[in-house]
């Protein structure tokens, strides 16, 4: 076995219990009263958004110190989005896929002169947006058949008005009490990682299975949770440039993830409710926690699983 297969493994599925919810296909709009243009009362409308000359250090400056996992990259004279930048395309850029190209091929592993390329070198131009008329169930549709945790709002001139995300649709659709616990929700199809595990090994799972976050787990028990925004303030911080010796991505890349786990572990156990569970991710900041029993893990109830079954009962 090799140490990438010892460093990243999964946690068998366990039996569902009465209730648990699939991941396939919903048709919303036969449970959810909605009305044209009530998207704007949810979305963000003071948007943060850069041009795409924008080097994408700063790019990630930007992204961590707004807090914010995507930005609308918007064109300076006509103001019409040009695309949009992730959290998973700056993992991808650091050797997750192949957005890994712009270092390894192109500035043969040489990651300071990487980040001074603009963004639009690997921004995501293939954009799924709203119109302002859409509503609630537009967002929920595109949200959870398509897996995309944010979207654009385009009104007059194609210009962009606001951002919608899951975490805006869970906070809205948590209003009313739902008679479901976290185990009932939660994934439990989990692959987990190591503190020993390098950064590298991390963006290259993350990258592959289209994930945000990782169970760290050591000898059973969980270590914390390693995100896409984890390596993002990471990355951002220009300290770990001059701490550098030879400036090539795998310097960089071969830290271990211990070192990036934050020392704030949020938990919740499996009979709680999930309205409460949301209520705390949303005071929190955070877009899952990890479901412990009897000192272990057993699942992990995210933005996603929570905006599922809220929209089944409504």
């Amino acid at each position: 076995m090799s140490q990438h297969d010892r460093s990243i493994k999964k946690i068998e599925k366990a039996p569902r219990t009465p209730g648990s919810l699939d991941r396939g296909p919903v048709e919303f709009k036969s449970h959810i009263v909605t009305h044209e243009g009530e998207i704007m009362a949810i979305a963000t409308r003071n948007v943060i958004s850069v041009p795409p000359t924008m080097r994408i250090l700063s790019a990630v400056e930007t992204m961590t110190k707004c807090g914010f996992r995507r930005l609308p990259v918007i064109d300076p004279g006509s103001r019409k989005l040009r695309g949009i930048v992730t959290s998973g395309d700056i993992i991808n850029f650091l050797g997750g896929g192949d957005k890994y190209n712009l270092v390894k091929v192109k500035h043969e592993g040489n990651l300071l002169a990487a980040v001074n390329e603009s963004i639009r070198t690997i921004m995501t131009t293939q954009l799924t947006t709203l119109p302002e008329s859409s509503g609630i169930a537009d967002a929920l549709e595109i949200i959870m058949n398509r897996m995309i945790g944010g979207l654009p709002i385009i009104g007059e001139g194609e210009r962009v008005t606001g951002i919608v995300t899951e975490r805006d649709v869970m906070k809205t659709l948590a209003g009313e009490n739902i008679d479901k616990t976290a185990e009932d929700v939660m994934s439990t199809a989990l692959r987990v990682t190591n503190p020993d595990a390098t950064i590298g090994e991390v963006t290259r799972d993350m990258t592959k299975h289209r994930f945000r976050r990782l169970p760290v787990v050591s000898d059973d028990v969980l270590f914390g949770i390693i995100t896409t925004s984890d390596i993002l303030r990471y990355f951002g911080d220009r300290k770990i440039f001059t701490r550098m010796e030879t400036g090539n991505v795998k310097e960089l890349m071969a830290m271990p993830v211990r070192n990036l786990v934050s020392g704030n572990l949020y938990t919740t156990g499996p009979d709680r409710n999930i309205n409460d569970v949301a209520r705390e991710m949303v005071e929190r900041s955070v877009g899952a926690l990890p479901v412990i029993e009897n000192a272990r893990l057993i699942g992990l109830v995210t933005e996603f699983d929570l905006v599922k079954a809220f929209a089944r009962e409504s």
